[in-house]
């Protein structure tokens, strides 16, 4: 697959999540972001091909690749026990968000605001790997994401290792902010159409919501609703 732009070609390079094969550059461009890409690419023996910029044009999906694309492999995708490394883990479930840029949006947030690992229905994002990780600004390759078969179960399992779970749902629910997240804890967050699933639904120990400023009625988005939440649970961390 290909990578296109600095900033996600950086970040496949210093992340560890997938293995760059071959970067292509403009053999005109000279700055220094660029020189340190090459320069780290290098180290990792990692062979960097000069190119002029309408090669790269015809290798690429788009215009915006600045000059640099790279070969890699498709993404690796971590065990549950990975992202349980500390003390106080903060997971997050998403479930039924199918769009690549807002999946990118997603995880953008989740890797800023200190999210432990993401998990995710199972699903072949291979071709669309190079869309979320620019429009994640490059955390796509440093996020810890698990891919499940099995979502209910999966957060059973949660609950029994000591981690309180949280569904983004108004009913029975209390205000996001009366929640105490210093705990460890995970928050299932649905896609705006579909929602979560009833079976995930049902393993989720407690819901909360976000209260408005007025009676608009419909949800948030996925995006903009973790962005919310989860930088709730930084502020309390913190």
């Amino acid at each position: 697959m290909l990578l296109e732009g600095n900033v996600s070609v950086k970040a496949a390079i210093l992340g560890n999540h997938r293995k760059v094969e071959k970067l292509y550059y403009d053999k005109h461009k000279n700055d220094k972001d660029l020189n340190f890409i090459l320069h780290r690419a290098m180290e990792k023996e990692i062979p960097c091909m000069p190119l002029e910029r309408k090669e790269i044009n015809a290798m690429a999906a788009g215009r915006t690749h600045g000059g640099l694309v790279a070969e890699a492999s498709p993404r690796i995708y971590q065990e549950l026990s990975e992202c349980m490394h500390g003390k106080t883990p903060f997971l997050v479930l998403l479930e039924g968000v199918e769009d690549p840029f807002n999946l990118g949006y997603i995880i953008r947030t989740l890797y800023s605001a200190g999210c432990d690992g993401l998990i995710l229905p199972r699903h072949d994002w291979t071709s669309a790997e190079s869309t979320i990780a620019k429009s994640s600004a490059g955390a796509f390759e440093y996020m810890n994401i698990v891919m499940s078969d099995d979502l209910p179960k999966l957060v059973k399992d949660i609950k029994k290792q000591g981690i309180k779970t949280y569904a983004a749902m108004r009913k029975d629910a209390i205000t996001y902010l009366e929640a105490d997240y210093r705990q460890p804890c995970l928050l299932a967050i649905g896609g705006e159409m579909r929602g979560l699933s009833s079976a995930v639904r049902n393993e989720i120990e407690r819901n909360i919501y976000i209260p408005y400023a007025n009676d608009f009625r419909n949800a948030l988005n996925a995006a903009s609703a973790t962005a919310v939440l989860s930088f709730e649970v930084y502020r309390q961390r913190r």
